[in-house]
C-alpha cells in the first residue's frame, strides 16, 4: 500500500494478453454496497485470471482485497475539491499507463471525474455504476453527477436506478446496462448456518422461548424506517413477539435515544431490542421469522430483502424503489403503502400469522427467485461481460 500522495507503482511486466481492470471508490471502509462490490469484481476478476486493481483513500476491506489477490493503491479519492480531483487525475493517468490498465470502472462521482480526466490523457476505456439515485437538487448538483453518465458503459444496480438515469440525465439507452446486486448463496443459505450460531445468537440478543421474532436489519438512521416500524407495533393487539433492530448507530446517537425514547413512551421496553451491529448475518436471518424493510425513502436496490429470501425468511416491505423487483408480491412477502404504520401492522399480523405449511412454500420460492435472478456469480459474470463488450469495441467512447 502507498502513501496518500503517490500512487505505488509496480512497472514490472505482467501476464501477456491479462486484461487489467481498475476499480475507483472513495474509501474502503464502510461495508455498504458500492464497497462490497468493489470487492467481489476484484475477486471474480482475479478468478477469471485477470488483474484486479483498486484505487481508494483505504480503509478496513483492504485486507479483503489484498487475499483476493488485487493490488490496492492508495490515493486521497474522498475529496470534492476541484482541485484535488484534478491532482487525481494526474495520479490515475500515471497508474494507467504504468500498470497498462485497458478499462478504469468508477462507482462514485468524485473519484469518477478523476477517472474520466485520466481515460482522456490516456485512451483508456472508462466505465461507470450507479449504485443509488443521486439528489438532483440545482443547476450545479446535476452536472457534478453527470460525470457517472459519462462512461462507455453505465452500469445500474437496479430497473429503479436505471430509470432515474433515463428520466434525469442525458444518455444513450444502449449505453446502459442493469446488473442487479448479487449474494453469495454458499454463504446465505438456510444449510450453511449450524444450530450453534443460532443458539449463541439467541443468547445474545436475549431472545425467549417461544417468540416469534421481527427484525429490522440496516444502520440506525431515521430514513431506514425504525421509528415507522415502532410506530406500526402500537397497533398490533397480540403480544406473541419480538422485534430486533440490527445495525449500528455509527455515531448517531442521538437518533438512538430517540427511539429508545419512543420505545419507552409506548410501552414496548420488553418487546424491542437494540442488538447493535451483527457480524453473523445469515445466524441473524435464520433467526427471524420475518425480515422488515422499513425505509422511508425508496431504496436503490435492498439488499438485506435478498438475503433475507436466500436465507428463505419472508419479508415485509414498503413498496417502493428496488423492492418492487426484489420480491414477489404474496410470493415471497408482503409491499405495503409506504410511511403507512397500519398497513405495516396488518402486513407484520399476516407474515406472522403464516402457518408451517405456508411459511415452508413461500421459503422455497424465495430461495429458487434468488437463485435464478440475485446470485454473486451472475453479478460478476455479468460485469465480467460489460468489460469484455467494451474490449472488443475498440476505441473509447470520447466525453463531451
Amino acid at each position: 500500500m502507498s502513501n496518500a500522495s503517490q500512487p505505488n507503482i509496480d512497472t514490472g511486466t505482467r501476464e501477456e494478453n491479462s486484461p487489467v481492470v481498475l476499480q475507483v471508490v472513495p474509501e474502503l471502509d464502510v461495508p455498504g454496497g458500492t464497497e462490497r462490490s468493489t470487492v467481489e469484481i476484484a475477486q471474480a476478476l482475479v478468478a477469471a485470471g485477470w488483474r484486479a486493481l483498486v484505487a481508494s483513500a483505504g480503509g478496513a476491506l483492504l485486507r479483503q482485497i489484498d487475499s483476493a489477490g488485487a493490488k490496492h493503491f492508495q490515493l486521497p479519492l474522498k475529496g470534492k475539491n476541484p482541485i484535488q480531483i484534478r491532482n487525481n487525475g494526474g495520479r490515475l493517468a500515471e497508474l494507467i499507463r504504468a500498470e497498462g490498465v485497458d478499462i478504469i470502472h468508477a462507482r462514485s462521482r468524485a473519484p469518477a471525474w478523476s477517472a474520466w480526466h485520466a481515460a482522456q490523457k490516456t485512451g483508456c476505456h472508462f466505465i461507470t455504476t450507479f449504485h443509488g439515485a443521486y439528489g438532483t437538487s440545482g443547476a450545479l448538483k446535476r452536472r457534478y453527477n453527470a460525470v457517472m453518465v459519462k462512461g462507455e458503459r453505465v452500469i445500474a444496480n437496479s430497473e429503479f436506478t436505471a430509470n432515474h438515469i433515463i428520466h434525469t440525465y442525458p444518455i444513450e439507452q444502449e449505453h446502459l446496462r442493469i446488473i442487479r446486486r448479487g449474494v453469495d448463496v454458499s454463504i446465505y443459505s438456510a444449510a450453511a448456518v449450524p444450530q450453534a450460531r443460532l443458539v449463541q445468537l439467541a443468547g445474545q440478543w436475549r431472545l425467549p422461548d417461544g417468540k416469534s421474532v421481527i427484525m429490522l436489519p440496516g444502520r440506525l438512521t431515521a430514513w431506514k424506517g425504525h421509528a415507522v416500524l415502532l410506530d406500526a407495533l402500537t397497533h398490533l393487539t397480540r403480544d406473541d413477539y419480538v422485534v430486533v433492530f440490527v445495525g449500528d448507530d455509527q455515531g448517531r446517537t442521538d437518533y438512538r435515544h430517540q427511539l429508545e425514547r419512543q420505545v419507552e413512551k409506548n410501552g414496548l421496553g420488553h418487546i424491542v431490542r437494540f442488538a447493535g451491529p451483527c457480524r453473523d448475518m445469515p445466524a441473524a436471518y435464520m433467526s427471524a421469522d420475518v425480515v422488515v424493510n422499513a425505509s422511508t425513502k425508496p431504496e436503490a436496490f435492498g439488499r438485506v430483502i435478498v438475503e433475507a429470501q436466500a436465507m428463505g425468511r419472508p419479508v415485509v416491505a414498503f413498496d417502493h424503489g428496488g423492492a418492487k423487483e426484489t420480491i414477489l408480491e404474496g410470493e415471497t412477502g408482503l409491499l405495503v403503502e409506504p410511511g403507512d404504520a397500519r398497513a405495516l401492522a396488518r402486513a407484520l399480523n399476516a407474515a406472522l400469522d403464516l402457518d408451517a405449511e405456508r411459511r415452508k412454500s413461500m421459503a422455497e420460492v424465495a430461495i429458487r427467485h434468488v437463485l435464478e435472478n440475485f446470485t454473486l456469480d451472475k453479478m460478476c459474470d455479468s460485469t465480467l461481460a460489460v468489460y469484455r463488450e467494451v474490449l472488443a469495441g475498440g476505441a473509447p467512447v470520447s466525453g463531451d
